[in-house]
């Protein structure tokens, strides 16, 4: 049969055309069941995204803040000579106690002790000389009454009467003052303390005012803490600063409870922080001077609103969440962020109560889109 089509090209031509046809046909019931079937389909309904979401309600703030400081007398004093000189004696060493009115050190006192001698020779001179020219004075005015001189001599000899009483009482300063110089050669306590540093040593000259020996009140003690600019950020005029809890460094269990006594206007030019002094009451005997101590205070802030760090989403350069309407629908809201933490972030605006905020698949979200909130709703 196909060497009889090969030969016979007219039964071939009509064989060709007819499988056209049934092939041309076959392709238009296809087409045409296919059509039925896509006008018949019901329209896509757009895909609801699951979000989980939480419902936020804004709460005061704790803000725990914590400084490492250091233990300091409250009272300190740096005592020196009031007159220089060569140092003798130093009677007083670091740590030692002192009680108030005691030597601590000495200075060589010969020459005050001349000095006093000649003042107190001056005095004698000056008190001679005022009872001659009290006798002279007194003769004068008897001769004055009597008619034997004249108004001239007796004004002349009280003139001198006056100069020698004059001398005499700046005599009798000096002589004061020399005995005082005597004995500022002795350096005393001002108060009961504890000796915390030395200046000098036994055998060095001394000048006026130069540090011999610091006295510190054991008993009344700060804690001084650095603290940053930030920290003095918010506007905390006219109300209450906190108590603090200051630890040692080295074995917290030991604390005490003080309040802060001074605050620096000024900050350190180096540094740039504040210096801040705690009084501590009834501070344990193991809060030594120079101890590391630990201060801790909680303030409370305005309201805010505490969120996951996936929650937060940026809309031009700002931050924003989204909020799920009454209808499930989502909203960029702008909010205002007071600090951003390890996993979470803290929003100080934008936010009211009762909000449903999305914390997961923020990223896959479009405006008024419709979403469904598969867990934390209502938390």
């Amino acid at each position: 049969m196909i060497a009889a089509l090969h030969h016979n090209k007219p039964l071939r031509r009509r064989l060709v055309a007819g499988s056209i046809v049934a092939l041309a046909c076959g392709a238009a019931t296809v087409w045409h069941g296919a059509t039925s079937e896509a006008s018949n389909a019901a329209p896509a309904t757009p895909e609801t995204k699951l979000v989980k979401a939480v419902s936020v309600s804004p709460a005061p703030a704790v803000d725990n803040r914590v400084a490492v400081g250091e233990i300091k007398p409250r009272l300190e004093s740096d005592l020196g000579f009031r007159v220089s000189g060569k140092l003798i004696q130093r009677t007083a060493e670091i740590g030692a106690t002192v009680k108030k009115g005691e030597v601590l050190a000495r200075v060589d006192d010969q020459d005050y002790r001349n000095r006093l001698a000649s003042a107190e020779a001056d005095v004698a001179a000056a008190e001679a000389v005022v009872v001659e020219a009290s006798a002279a004075e007194a003769r004068i005015s008897a001769l004055l009454v009597k008619g034997f001189t004249t108004r001239a001599n007796h004004d002349a000899t009280l003139k001198n009467l006056r100069s020698a009483e004059a001398k005499l009482k700046s005599a009798n300063i000096a002589f004061a003052m020399a005995k005082d110089q005597l004995g500022y050669t002795e350096l005393h306590a001002e108060f009961d303390g504890i000796v915390t540093a030395t200046g000098a040593e036994a055998g060095q000259s001394v000048n006026v005012g130069q540090m011999v020996v610091r006295v510190a009140d054991p008993k009344s003690r700060d804690a001084v803490f650095s603290i940053a600019e930030a920290a003095f950020a918010s506007d905390q005029r006219g109300k209450q600063i906190p108590a603090v809890t200051v630890s040692l460094l080295s074995n917290p269990a030991i604390s005490a409870i003080g309040t802060v006594s001074e605050i620096a206007p000024m900050a350190d030019a180096a540094t740039r922080t504040f210096q801040v002094k705690v009084s501590l009451e009834n501070a344990p005997d193991e809060m030594r001077f120079g101890a590391s101590v630990a201060g801790r205070v909680e303030i409370a802030g305005a309201p805010v609103v505490q969120l996951p760090g996936s929650a937060l989403f940026d809309k031009d350069g700002q931050p924003a969440v989204w909020v799920v309407d009454s209808n499930s629908a989502v909203e960029l809201k702008p909010v205002a962020i007071a600090r951003y933490e390890t996993d979470r972030v803290v929003v100080s605006d934008g936010l009211a109560k009762g909000d449903r905020v999305v914390t997961a698949g923020v990223n896959r979200l479009r405006e008024h889109e419709k979403v469904r909130i598969v867990e934390g709703e209502g938390k």
